[in-house]
């Protein structure tokens, strides 16, 4: 929009202005002129400008075809040399390039230059008699130019040098346009959209080794038989696309659907259904990497402008929730779209023409903090952002490297994908993986289920993570943090297990296989992250987290009865520990007591030092016998 602003506005000065250059030039120059003007008028930019170096051979002084020439090749991005030929004229007659310093400007602006483009406006801005179309115009570019060096001057950290886009070549670009790339999670396969000759969209993808892409291919399945499709995310395990589509069953004229990986490819597409999707415009979906939110963006009414961000949740019964607004700390009067939401599961990427930035649509970023706040939206900055229209952004795992679409000048052709280093200030938070089976104890045969995760700091769930139907399960967290992982599977016990993951790197894998235990008498589960205080049976906060877990698991059960069992080390009398383990396992069932569950439902013992589960010579030993547990009596 913007470039066709300028077009219009550029035309529609050199037209005006024709007759009336300084110099005059002959009929045969004006006709040749008048023929570049007419490449320029039927959209053939590229062919206006051989007949314009002709023209300039035979008189160098001719103004307008100057002024010519850098309107194309500011519209071709080739801001160098479209500075270069304004500046050329503004040398030979400074006053009659006064009108051309908004389109310099912008030129100026492209290449980062914008101390010289808000001068550059605001000698515009001086010119008496401006039509409003033209005010109105620069005192938006000078509002965005004042942003950016505002933003230079708050963010010295933003290293402009070392922003190196690179093409991804040949195996993955050809002369046809690449965009809307996305990530498995474990950065082993890219997939993307291609538009072929005929207009029809198709995905196709690219394996990953060593960082090298193999040759792009058509993806596997039914999901490329529609020709009119989009923005596409896919799960973090790889098993789910969802993505945009125009089918003839859909709601509006846009809406999401979801394949499956199948052995035999990728399964027919799925409507996501009418809590996702609208009768208007419904696409740019981005997938939590717990596959428990969905994020996506909307015009439908009801919103803060024209399209604005949405996210749904994942429901126990697999189905989405009913679309939600993110409200006005996002969402604008102008678009907000292409949200991405990281493998930290906290870092939100998003476009956005209605926040302050460079000029169209520019990227930002949010976090959400431990409570599930957001923060406010923050530009990414120059050189990420430009003057140009921002669109799509996907980053790897480690949060180092990102892809996005652009049609820079070493482009195949059309719009290319390419790579660049995320800068340190807008990087998300290091990640590392968990990954295992969750098996059932005694038949050891995968137990497919939902792992809720606790952050142990704030007590609260963070994700939610869908085990397959084999049992297997693989989640990425932010490094820095212990959580719980908690199940409840009806038909066994509950378990719960501190996860210590403070000490990993990022980029690390943990593996932890869960065994759960099926329902019966005597069936016991040990509580992991009941660890009273040295001769102390009070309850401390992070003791709640699983007997939450314990309340929830009897609700579902109400047969169930348990007797809790306290337990200490041999360190002491065994009549003080005898009394101490008591009280501990009295102070868990009080506390399931009076939260809801029937007494009658419990009791508790104390056994003191008897039955060890380690040795009682070791300290490690002994805090693995300082134990509380619970003993199905009665199911």
């Amino acid at each position: 929009m913007k470039n066709t602003l300028l077009l219009i506005f550029l035309f529609a000065q050199l037209l005006a202005s024709a007759q009336n250059a300084n110099n005059t030039p002959n009929k045969n120059l004006q006709q040749q002129y008048n023929k570049a003007m007419q490449y320029l008028n039927d959209g053939f930019v590229k062919d206006a400008i051989p007949v314009l170096y002709k023209v300039l051979e035979q008189d160098s002084t001719y103004l307008d075809a100057w002024l010519s020439l850098a309107g194309i090749y500011g519209e071709l991005k080739n801001y160098p040399l479209a500075i270069r030929y304004y500046e050329k004229v503004k040398a030979m007659d400074s006053s009659y390039f006064l009108p051309y310093n908004l389109p310099y400007s912008i030129n100026l602006a492209g290449m980062g230059r914008f101390n010289d483009a808000e001068n550059a406006i605001e000698q515009f801005l001086s010119l008496p008699n401006l039509n409003e179309v033209s005010k109105k115009s620069a005192l938006y570019r000078q509002q965005c130019y004042r942003f950016a060096i505002h933003y230079a001057k708050t963010h010295p950290q933003n290293n402009v040098s070392a922003f190196a886009p690179k093409n991804l070549g040949d195996s993955v670009n050809t002369p046809l346009s690449e965009y809307y790339p996305t990530l498995t999670i474990d950065d082993s396969l890219l997939i993307f959209t291609r538009r072929e000759a005929n207009a029809t969209e198709n995905f196709y993808q690219s394996i990953i080794r060593k960082q090298k892409f193999s040759k792009a291919e058509l993806i596997k399945g039914d999901i490329n038989l529609q020709p009119y499709k989009g923005a596409i995310t896919v799960s973090a395990d790889g098993d789910w696309l969802i993505f945009a589509g125009d089918f003839k069953n859909g709601f509006g004229n846009f809406d999401l659907y979801i394949s499956y990986w199948t052995p035999e490819g990728w399964s027919e597409p799925e409507n996501l259904g009418p809590n996702v999707n609208s009768g208007y415009w419904d696409s740019s979906p981005a997938l939590s990497p717990d596959n428990h939110i969905l994020y996506f963006s909307s015009n439908r009414p009801g919103g803060y402008g024209g399209r604005d961000l949405y996210y749904c949740v994942r429901q126990s019964n697999g189905r989405w929730g009913p679309a939600i607004n993110m409200g006005p700390l996002v969402n604008t009067p102008g678009d907000e779209a292409y949200p991405y939401i990281h493998a930290d599961n906290q870092t939100l990427y998003f476009t956005s023409d209605g926040l302050p930035g460079y000029g169209g649509t520019d990227l930002f970023m949010m976090r959400k903090d431990s409570l599930g706040k957001w923060s406010q939206p923050e530009n990414v900055g120059y050189p990420i952002n430009t003057i140009e229209n921002e669109g799509s952004i996907t980053i790897n795992s480690l949060g180092t490297t990102g892809y996005f679409a652009s049609d820079r000048s070493d482009s195949r052709g059309g719009l290319d994908l390419y790579s660049f280093i995320i800068p340190p200030h807008i990087q998300p938070l290091k990640t590392l993986f968990v990954r295992g089976t969750v098996l059932d104890a005694n038949t050891q045969k995968g137990v497919p289920c939902a792992i809720e995760l606790i952050n142990n700091q704030t007590g609260k769930p963070t994700m939610q993570i869908k085990v397959d139907e084999i049992g297997k399960y693989f989640v990425p967290l932010p490094v820095g943090t212990n959580y719980t992982f908690v199940i409840n599977r009806k038909g066994y016990l509950p378990y719960s297990e501190l996860f210590n993951l403070q000490q990993h790197h990022a980029d690390s894998t943990y593996q932890k296989n869960i065994y759960l235990t099926p329902i019966g008498s005597k069936a016991s589960f040990t509580f992991k992250n009941i660890q009273f205080n040295i001769n102390s049976y009070d309850l401390l906060p992070q003791d709640t987290i699983e007997l939450k877990k314990v309340i929830e698991f009897m609700t579902e059960n109400p047969t169930v009865k348990i007797e809790v069992q306290g337990y200490t080390d041999n360190t002491g009398s065994e009549v003080e520990n005898i009394q101490l383990s008591t009280k501990r396992a009295r102070a868990v069932a009080n506390y399931l007591a009076l939260n809801g569950i029937d007494y009658k439902r419990l009791s508790y013992k104390g056994y003191g030092p008897a039955n060890p589960i380690a040795d009682n010579n070791t300290e490690a030993g002994r805090i693995k016998n300082r134990r509380t547990v619970l003993v199905i009596t009665e199911f």
